[in-house]
C-alpha cells in the first residue's frame, strides 16, 4: 500500500513546481478590472428562421486578470457567442453568460449586460419580384426615352415573411441616358432597399435604354370645319387651326389631309357653339384646336 503514494510523489512534486512557476511569473503583476466593449456574435440559426428588428451588434463586459494578460488581450481574442439553435419565432429573450465569451488565457468574465437579449425572430419566406430599372439623366434636345427593356426580368428574394409581403420590386443600379442619342446598354448589379431582404446570391443584370428622336410639334391653319348631318359632310361653316404633335417625317401633311367637322344632327331652329372634332392622318396627334367651338346657326 505504499508504493501508490510513492508513485504519485513525482507527479504531486511536478505540480508544485508548476504552481510556483506560475506564481513567480505572475506574481509582478497585480490582478485588475477592466470593462470593455465587444462585438456580440451569433451561431446556429435555423435555416428556417430570420432576425428581425435590432439585435445588439456588442456588450458590455467586466473582465478581471493579470494586468499583463489584460494589456496582452485584443479587442479580437473578446467575443460574445449566443447561441440560437433553440430559437422559434416570435420575439425571444436568450440569457448571457459569461460562458458565452470566448477570452484569451489568463483573462475571467465577471460580469456582462446586458446579461439578457430579446431578439425578433420571423419564419424565412421566399418571393419572386420583378426588376425595376433605374434610370437617370436626360437624353440630348430632341431625343426621349423609348423601350427599356432588363434581362433578368424578376429575381428571387428572400427574408422574414413580414417583409417579404410589403416588397413589390427589385431595383437596379442607375442607368444613365445623359446626352444619349442612341440606345444605351449597360450591366449592373441588382439589389432590394430593405436590408432585411436579400438575394440567394449576387445577380446582375443587362439593361437596355432605346433613345429615339422624340416626336416634334407644329400648328396648321385654315382647316375647314364641315357640318355633318346623317353622317354626310355638309358645308364649309368655319375655318380652325390645329395644333399637332408627330414624327418629324410627316410635318409635310397638308391642308387636305386634315378631316374637321361639327354634328348639327337633330338640331332645333338656333344658333349653337358647337366643338370641333379634327381627324388627323395616321401617327399625328391633335394637342388642340382654335377656336375649339364653332357658332352654327339652324333655321
Amino acid at each position: 500500500m505504499v508504493k501508490p503514494r510513492v508513485r504519485n510523489l513525482g507527479l504531486k512534486s511536478l505540480a508544485v513546481a508548476l504552481a510556483t512557476l506560475a506564481w513567480v511569473l505572475l506574481s509582478g503583476d497585480q490582478i485588475v478590472e477592466r470593462a470593455l466593449r465587444i462585438p456580440l456574435e451569433f451561431t446556429n440559426l435555423p435555416a428556417e428562421l430570420e432576425m428581425v428588428g435590432g439585435a445588439p451588434a456588442a456588450v458590455d463586459v467586466r473582465v478581471r486578470g493579470s494586468s499583463g494578460a489584460l494589456s496582452r488581450a485584443t479587442a479580437l481574442e473578446l467575443v460574445a457567442v449566443l447561441d440560437l439553435q433553440s430559437a422559434r419565432p416570435g420575439q425571444r429573450l436568450f440569457r448571457l453568460t459569461g460562458a458565452d465569451v470566448r477570452t484569451p488565457f489568463g483573462v475571467e468574465v465577471v460580469q456582462i449586460t446586458p446579461s439578457t437579449v430579446s431578439i425578433g425572430l420571423e419564419s424565412q419566406a421566399m418571393k419572386i419580384v420583378p426588376v425595376v430599372p433605374e434610370i437617370q439623366g436626360d437624353p440630348a434636345d430632341g431625343h426621349v426615352l423609348g423601350i427599356v427593356t432588363v434581362d433578368p426580368m424578376s429575381v428571387q428574394v428572400f427574408g422574414p415573411s413580414g417583409a417579404i409581403d410589403e416588397l413589390s420590386t427589385a431595383m437596379t443600379e442607375p442607368v444613365s441616358v445623359a446626352g444619349a442619342t442612341g440606345p444605351v446598354t449597360e450591366t449592373v448589379n441588382v439589389g432590394v432597399i430593405d436590408p432585411a431582404v436579400h438575394l440567394r446570391s449576387s445577380v446582375v443584370a443587362t439593361v437596355t435604354v432605346d433613345v429615339v428622336v422624340g416626336p416634334e410639334e407644329w400648328a396648321i391653319a385654315g382647316i375647314p370645319v364641315r357640318a355633318t348631318v346623317g353622317g354626310s359632310s355638309g358645308t364649309v361653316v368655319a375655318e380652325v387651326a390645329v395644333f399637332l404633335r408627330g414624327p418629324r417625317e410627316l410635318r409635310s401633311s397638308a391642308v387636305e389631309d386634315f378631316s374637321a367637322s361639327i354634328d348639327s344632327e337633330g338640331l332645333p331652329v338656333g344658333v349653337f357653339e358647337l366643338p370641333v372634332d379634327v381627324t388627323p392622318p395616321e401617327g399625328i396627334d391633335v394637342m388642340r384646336v382654335e377656336p375649339p367651338f364653332v357658332r352654327f346657326e339652324v333655321r
